[in-house]
């Protein structure tokens, strides 16, 4: 394996980060903050329990997953589509580096910008409200799954878009209203029967479910059912994300 080519890619997408902290880290940490500080603080102490769990502490997961989905897929595909954009695409697809050494460096960088932010906003919660979290390593796991995964997704959308405004469409317009309507603030259980089942068709509840489970124990779906969606899921980007790279498709042209 070229660790080097790895290595400089993974760095350099990294000191990305800290050049544009503020976009970066801090402005998904305050976006959430106010998510914690109206429905946690100022209307979640009216709302009714769920599930036997307060609604400022059971909107917390999916409001973690809900900051990670977004930078992860916003990470990624800048980070690939800038160098096409550049055309210092070429210098990389030039030099003697695998498939596997390229998605290893970008989406290694953005996964773990996505954790680390992960990690600043559930710290961030317990300033506004009160949780645990049941099986803490469970949860990092999901949270490292959920990174990687979205990050691949990410990084297939910066393949495919030819401009910046197509790297906006997919996480606007399919994105973040699947993961409003993914339980997010609510249980899939308190929906009409008839939605019930048509929102077991979005993919995000089995990401809020599993990630919810490992802080209360608690899930609308089966933990093993939301684990296995996620690795499904991981699967498909990691093979088209491959075939991408080794046809060229869009990179080449």
């Amino acid at each position: 394996m070229n660790l080097h080519a790895v290595r400089a890619i993974y760095f350099f997408e990294l000191h990305r980060t800290w050049r544009t902290l503020f976009q970066s880290i801090a402005s998904p940490v305050i976006s959430t903050s106010l998510y914690f500080v109206v429905f946690g603080s100022a209307i979640g102490s009216r709302m009714q329990e769920i599930d036997g769990i307060p609604y400022g502490a059971f909107i917390v997961p999916g409001l973690i997953l809900l900051a990670v989905l977004t930078e992860s897929i916003s990470n990624a595909s800048f980070g690939i589509y800038l160098p096409r954009f550049t055309g210092t695409i070429y210098e990389l697809l030039s030099a003697p580096v695998s498939t596997f050494e390229v998605l290893l460096g970008y989406v290694g960088a953005a996964a773990t910008k996505s954790m680390i932010l992960g990690l600043i906003i559930l710290a961030t919660a317990r300033l506004f409200v009160p949780f645990s979290i049941l099986h803490p390593l469970w949860m990092l796991a999901f949270l490292v799954l959920i990174s990687v995964t979205f990050c691949m997704f990410g990084f297939i959308l910066g393949i495919w878009a030819n401009g910046f405004e197509k790297l906006q469409i997919v996480p606007i317009l399919v994105v973040t209203p699947l993961t409003f309507l993914g339980g997010t603030f609510y249980s899939i259980a308190m929906l009409p029967p008839a939605w019930q089942v048509v929102t077991l068709f979005n993919p995000v509840v089995y990401l809020v479910n599993g990630f919810r489970w490992t802080f209360y124990g608690i899930a609308d779906v089966d933990v093993r059912l939301a684990l296995g969606m996620t690795v499904l899921f991981l699967a498909l980007c990691i093979a088209l994300a491959a075939w991408m790279l080794r046809t060229g498709y869009r990179l080449k042209a």
